[in-house]
């Protein structure tokens, strides 16, 4: 399946890049106002930071090779204005080294990158400080490596060419000499530099490295024909390829500070441009003098809200016009009375519509709805902390019968219920004792009252002996109750 990114259509059978996005055609740094001097140069430092950061981390050829590659696609679908070419390098070697399975720490190669800045520069070598600029610039290598995998729709895929160097020289039978094998992988390693994988397939790219080898060796190879030709290889594609090569040896960049410079300038140039236009918008928004753009939105906009109201009246003119409202004119006349206002409404033959009715019933029948929606919301609620208090409970005892599963405990514990039980016994005992007064004690009581007092002593008295008669109507016969309404008689 075919997809696009930033610009850029790239698929796993072919990882090219067409011809009206590569230069001579104009490429989103020049749209930006970059001349394209100052973005090849951009791109060798950028390769050369790469190549030699992976070297420092002892990544493999494969992670260099992947990293340069990703490195000139998201160039060709992004800009070294917006975006800054030290980060994106970082980001680079980070998502290359993932890719061919030899991840490194985020914190090395900011590290490493760090490092080679001061060798450059001649400054003295000091390690990178662990403070908010160090969380700054890992924040910003993390976000870059998102946007590349963005921008190039996650298509990451590299085939190198450095194993079809020794499969095509044993095909010419030159694979036992060394500095010819060495000297084709030196221009393989060199031509990572340039966009040519981005343009030509890595056969042919081999074909080229080979055969410029053979000729800076001097080398006979087959010329008539040409020996590539069985490989699917042209003589024009690959004559381009030997001159991108050996344009890098005669080309010397300038140096980073001073690209950094003109990148800069552009940039703020870019940053003024933006904030006058945008200067320009606000004060035309309060001149009051729209852009013919924003008349043509604002007209829009009007034009479908006037449709929309249209449409609307059309829909419920029928059921208008079918219950109409007859409500004659209503006079209220308030009354004052002993300092009270009565207000009395003379209502005239009024006819309310169908329609009102309807509403009034639906209103009080959603009010009602969601009345009982929140008291079962409440209810599920409650419900749900009873259930987890229950099983917080039952947790508890498991825990607590877990433990008790040794003798000694269990004896302990049956001492505890037997000393517990006994004091209940005599407790129980004793609020029997207290209850049950003898005779000789509740005439002492009765006499120590008031006379007034002794009609609701001797009915609580009666009560006491008929609940006790009651309890124990087993073992006792009716003279005892007999005998005690005698007493309480004398």
């Amino acid at each position: 399946m075919m997809a696009e990114y930033g610009r850029v259509v790239l698929t796993l059978s072919d990882v090219l890049l067409p011809a009206e996005k590569l230069y001579p055609n104009p490429t989103p740094s020049m749209n930006e106002g970059l001349p394209y001097d100052v973005e090849y140069d951009l791109r060798l430092i950028g390769c050369e930071l790469i190549q030699t950061a992976c070297l420092l981390l002892k990544l493999p050829q494969t992670a260099v090779a992947t990293g340069q590659v990703l490195f000139h696609r998201y160039y060709y679908s992004s800009s070294f204005v917006r975006r800054q070419m030290e980060i994106v390098a970082m980001a680079c070697t980070n998502l290359a080294a993932k890719i061919e399975e030899n991840a490194r720490r985020l914190r090395d190669v900011i590290n490493v990158f760090h490092h080679i800045k001061q060798v450059r520069a001649g400054k003295t070598i000091r390690p990178l400080l662990i403070d908010q600029v160090y969380i700054d610039r890992k924040n910003e290598v993390i976000k870059a490596e998102r946007r590349i995998l963005k921008e190039l729709g996650f298509c990451v895929y590299v085939k190198h060419p450095h194993k079809m160097i020794t499969v095509y020289l044993k095909v010419l039978e030159k694979e036992r000499e060394k500095d010819l094998v060495q000297t084709a992988w030196n221009y393989m390693n060199d031509s990572l530099r340039t966009d040519i994988f981005l343009r030509f397939p890595p056969e042919t790219i081999a074909c080229a490295c080979i055969d410029l080898a053979a000729r800076s060796l001097q080398i006979t190879l087959p010329k008539n024909p040409p020996w590539y030709i069985i490989f699917g290889a042209q003589p024009n594609e690959i004559h381009f390829i030997m001159i991108a090569i050996l344009r890098l040896y005669r080309h010397r960049p300038k140096s980073l500070d001073e690209l950094e410079k003109i990148v800069s300038a552009i940039r703020e140039k870019k940053e003024d441009e933006r904030k006058k236009l945008r200067s320009d918008v606000i004060q035309s928004i309060e001149l009051g003098n729209d852009s013919p753009l924003q008349q043509v939105a604002q007209n829009s906009i009007s034009s479908t809200v006037i449709n929309t109201r249209t449409t609307v009246i059309q829909q419920e003119a029928s059921t208008v016009i079918a219950t109409t409202q007859e409500i004659t004119n209503v006079t209220t006349t308030t009354t004052t009375t002993n300092g009270k206002v009565s207000k009395r409404h003379e209502k005239g033959n009024s006819r309310e519509s169908s329609t009102v009715n309807s509403h009034r019933h639906l209103h009080s029948r959603r009010r009602r709805s969601s009345t009982r929606s929140r008291s079962s919301s409440r209810s599920t609620s409650r419900s749900s902390v009873h259930r987890s208090q229950k099983k917080k409970k039952t947790s508890h005892r498991s825990r607590s019968r877990s433990r008790s599963s040794t003798p000694r405990r269990r004896k302990q514990q049956k001492d505890k219920r037997h000393r517990s039980r006994s004091s209940n016994h005599r407790r129980k005992e004793k609020k029997r004792r207290s209850r049950s007064f003898s005779p000789e004690e509740n005439h002492y009581s009765n006499n120590n009252k008031h006379p007034l007092s002794t009609k609701d002593t001797n009915n609580n008295l009666h009560q006491r002996s008929h609940h006790h008669t009651s309890k124990h109507s087993n073992g006792v016969s009716s003279s005892s109750s007999s005998s005690s309404h005698k007493k309480l008689k004398n």
